[in-house]
């Protein structure tokens, strides 16, 4: 007979996404997580919870993790540590008292039905249907933020009136979006990444969230240029362009997010791998995590952190030369930089 815990964790499971949206109400889904500050529901990209998967074993829905905390757990735990809940039965009492909640579960009803629609497939057509980004406001936005590297065979494409809702059940308007495709360690097109762009201006949309993902994220990334034995991999697209700025002939890889950061997949026959982490708590522990990982499995890494906020703050901060002569000092990738240049 199955236990009171484990039945009562299965049916939060079926219902993940009106969990997060009672609980973690800060947050927002993006692609096939749920992503939040943390478990006391503040602002933010560590925490990601799974809403698509099995009901239990590896892979499954409700599982979560905070990257910056290594916090972790099933949506009972979520529900404990977000209520402040020292009792595992008062955890039990509240999961039966949201689960008896009509509002909730017809909620959630309706966005089961929404959301039967293949992520990936949709991510791969929005694809097709942008445009190369040289010559577009996409490049004029990142030239804007001081990035100089060779956006010609890069992942990114440019599309000119892109859906954005603020909410589910917002009106939809159109507005220009960067769009970066997100491959994994077969080259396979799984999600896209899509930043929102002001119509009048070279800037990010004054909209309350101008990057927004779409399809299977986790364990894969934005890839500049072929990953196989040395690489470097940062958060955000700009951080890694402005590195790609300074290091051209290096390949690397966006991951998009600190927790994304912590779980990307390393591919095998990687020998070297420099983390490029955001200069905050999240993204240095992340960058923890990962040169953990790949320390297990043999790969040598090591961990650069910019001076700002992230290494595009420091492009833009200080001369192109400065940021080259400061990352050729700290990379002991250098050597392979000018293997790759001849």
């Amino acid at each position: 007979m199955e236990s009171p815990a484990r039945t009562l964790s299965s049916s939060l499971a079926r219902n993940v996404e009106a969990v997060c949206k009672y609980y973690l109400s800060n947050g927002r889904r993006c692609g096939n997580y749920w992503i939040v500050g943390d478990v006391n529901n503040n602002a933010g990209r560590s925490l990601y919870v799974r809403l698509k998967g099995p009901l239990s074993g590896k892979g499954a829905r409700g599982k979560w993790t905070d990257s910056a905390t290594d916090q972790h757990g099933d949506l009972l735990d979520l529900i404990r540590e977000r209520e402040g809940l020292t009792s595992f039965r008062d955890a039990l009492d509240e999961a039966r008292r949201f689960l008896g909640s009509p509002r909730e579960m017809a909620a959630e009803s309706a966005d089961r039905n929404s959301s039967e629609c293949d992520t990936i497939a949709l991510a791969r057509k929005i694809w097709a249907a942008s445009q190369p980004i040289v010559g577009t406001k996409a490049e004029a936005y990142l030239r804007a933020r001081k990035i100089t590297a060779d956006l010609s065979a890069a992942p990114l494409r440019y599309h000119p009136a892109l859906i954005y809702r603020e909410s589910r059940n917002s009106p939809p308007r159109k507005l220009p979006a960067l769009v970066a495709a997100v491959t994994d360690n077969n080259g396979e097109i799984t999600g896209i990444h899509r930043t929102f762009l002001d119509p009048a201006r070279d800037a990010k949309a004054k909209v309350a969230s101008p990057r927004r993902a779409l399809g299977g994220l986790l364990g894969n990334g934005v890839r500049f240029g072929v990953v196989e034995e040395f690489a470097i991999i940062g958060e955000g697209i700009e951080t890694v362009l402005s590195l790609k700025s300074v290091a051209p002939y290096i390949p690397m890889v966006a991951a998009l997010s600190a927790a994304h950061l912590a779980a990307w997949r390393i591919p095998a026959g990687m020998r070297r791998l420099i983390i490029a982490a955001d200069n905050d708590g999240a993204g240095r522990h992340a960058a923890r995590r990962l040169a953990e990982r790949a320390k297990a499995r043999g790969v040598e890494a090591r961990i650069i952190i910019s001076q700002g906020k992230d290494f595009n703050d420091d492009l833009r901060q200080i001369a192109l030369e400065r940021l080259r002569l400061r990352f050729a000092k700290s990379s002991p990738m250098s050597e392979f930089e000018e293997s790759r240049r001849s």
